[in-house]
């Protein structure tokens, strides 16, 4: 079966897409007032605006506390960025890893039951 071109996986957006194309518009603020507001140099938030810094706990927690959000948000679409793209990249290597199950009462001891 082949895959049609509207078919391929789409990665999930980097947080600082959404930070400059939907949040600070939608608060008003330039990037300069932004970095301003955040206490970063300006630099810093047009790397994470164009994609090619990560957003740290630290900046998440400086997002959240300028746009009303949580911390959690931000970390969370890092975090969908990122494994997206290992998993792109790991694509052939990860049918060659065997899968090993853990037992349930193991998976209720370290929180896997949370994560799923």
């Amino acid at each position: 079966m082949s895959r049609s071109r509207d078919a391929l996986p789409v990665a999930p957006p980097h947080p600082g897409w959404i930070l400059r194309d939907r949040v600070l518009p939608g608060l008003g603020l330039s990037v300069s007032q932004a970095a301003r507001e955040l206490r970063i140099a300006r630099q810093t938030l047009h790397r994470i605006l164009a994609g090619k810094a990560a957003v740290s706990p630290d900046m998440a927690t400086r997002l959240a506390r300028l746009s009303g959000t949580t911390p959690r948000f931000w970390l969370d679409r890092q975090q969908q960025h990122d494994l997206w793209h290992a998993e792109q990249a790991l694509t052939g290597i990860l049918g060659l890893i065997p899968t090993h199950a853990l037992p349930a009462a193991l998976q209720a001891e370290i929180g896997l039951y949370h994560d799923r």
